[in-house]
């Protein structure tokens, strides 16, 4: 075999080797070439995720795992805000009623054709809590010193108790149909008194009615009725 020949098969079979020993090298088992991995510089590795983070997922924020909750690309699902709690309307608790008077009220006196002389007294409730009607007007026709005394029969059996805008009633016998009292008079002027829970006395301020531009006649026999809760019940006496 001459020189040359020699020379190209040692050629050859140097290549066979290197191609070879190439193969092996550039194939990591997973049949993916790495082929510019280990000439790669930290210049072309600058977006490669930091090797002591473990993985280039989203830090996790804890328990809660709302990272990345307002991106689309965020890894799990972010847990829900809780809904906002209904506010309570429960309603607190109610005033108590107080004691009906002049200043929480408004008194209407009108002379009745039936019963003869006698005249309805209606006090509403103008307020804005209930109120008691204790007792039994206190009125005052004109200058009397000294006021009426009451019908004790026609005391009902529970205290009249008004919420706003409703109304207690009482009738005032102004006169004997008979004429048979004495000193009689008109009077022009009507105060009524409201009484406390006591019924002694009176509380507040007093309402002042007003009359006939005529007035009203009344006598010695002069009486009123307890407050009643309707007007039936008022007249009634």
């Amino acid at each position: 075999m001459s020189k040359t020949s020699r020379v190209r098969l040692v050629a050859a079979a140097v290549t066979t080797v290197l191609a070879a020993l190439s193969l092996t090298a550039c194939n990591d088992g997973t049949g993916t070439q790495d082929e510019g991995r280990a000439a790669s510089s930290p210049a072309t590795d600058a977006h490669s995720p930091d090797p002591s983070a473990g993985t280039d997922r989203p830090a996790s924020t804890g328990a809660t795992g709302t990272a990345g909750s307002s991106g689309t690309g965020s890894v799990g699902a972010a847990t829900p805000s809780a809904p906002p709690r209904p506010v309570s309307k429960t309603p607190g608790a109610a005033a108590r009623p107080v004691t009906c008077e002049g200043s929480t009220t408004r008194t209407v006196a009108a002379p009745l054709t039936r019963p003869v002389n006698h005249m309805l007294l209606t006090v509403t409730n103008t307020g804005s809590t209930s109120c008691y009607l204790y007792g039994y007007p206190a009125v005052r026709f004109g200058e009397a010193q000294a006021v009426p005394p009451v019908i004790e029969a026609s005391q009902p059996q529970a205290v009249v108790t008004l919420a706003p805008g409703e109304s207690g009633y009482a009738s005032v016998n102004l006169s004997a149909t008979d004429g048979s009292a004495g000193n009689g008079r008109t009077a022009k002027s009507l105060t009524v008194y409201f009484q406390g829970r006591s019924g002694n006395g009176s509380t507040g301020t007093g309402a002042h009615p007003a009359l006939p531009a005529k007035g009203v006649y009344v006598d010695d026999s002069l009486k009123v009725t307890y407050w009643q809760q309707s007007m039936d019940d008022a007249v009634s006496w």
